[in-house]
């Protein structure tokens, strides 16, 4: 399902490579053809304005959206365990589900840094991949609110990851968890202070697709 690692290779730090083969993204995507027309369309848009923007700006924007800003961290976990000791074990199935695929991480990688999951989906087949992002929809849609709220660009890659899964959203859960957000932080010492804060999904209380007790992506 390569369309799946086009929307990763779009949502990961800019590099140059692709940077000056944006046209062979756009192949792929036509070419599988498995998004719907409105949302292929906004995606196209999104990847001629990535080839026309300046590419220092382009990875400062990515910087600012995503390392910036712990409402978009693009870490799934980030949003379910936060800090707690169940993010852990989960990182560890995560890495073991990769590894059944032939996919070997890094170290110094967080196995549910999402362009890399979506990575791993694009090694399966269509229905399986479809499936297993729809375990983790609702987190990918908590994202792509708030992408959406902020009017950033790259809010049209979470509403094509959306589009793709097998699994529909849980609009309410979502709607409730961005409202009752933290606003961002303005300074640096404020972001540091953020990252410390409850999680976005409790276990407890969560009655969302991805927001078990022990919740994963698997």
């Amino acid at each position: 399902m390569k369309t799946l690692k086009v929307l990763a290779i779009l949502l990961s730090y800019p590099e140059e490579s692709v940077y000056t083969n944006t046209k062979d993204l756009i192949e792929v995507l036509k070419e599988e053809n498995l998004l719907p027309k409105k949302i292929l369309k906004d995606l196209l848009v999104f990847i001629e304005d990535y080839k026309n923007e300046d590419f220092l700006e382009l990875q400062e924007r990515f910087v600012s959206t995503f390392d910036r800003s712990r409402n978009h961290c693009l870490n799934l976990f980030e949003h379910i365990h936060g800090e707690s000791r169940d993010r852990g074990q989960a990182m560890v199935d995560l890495t073991d589900m990769y590894a059944s695929k032939g996919l070997f991480i890094n170290k110094k990688e967080l196995p549910d840094y999402l362009p890399l999951f979506l990575e791993y989906l694009s090694l399966c087949d269509v229905e399986e991949a479809k499936e297993s992002l729809g375990d983790s929809i609702d987190i990918i849609a908590l994202i792509g609110g708030h992408l959406r709220k902020n009017k950033s660009p790259y809010k049209v890659i979470f509403a094509a990851l959306e589009a793709l899964s097998k699994i529909k959203v849980n609009k309410f859960r979502v709607a409730e968890a961005i409202e009752n957000s933290p606003k961002e932080p303005e300074t640096l010492d404020e972001l540091d202070e953020l990252w410390k804060e409850q999680e976005a999904f409790s276990g407890e209380s969560s009655e969302c697709n991805t927001c078990e007790d022990d919740a994963s992506l698997n």
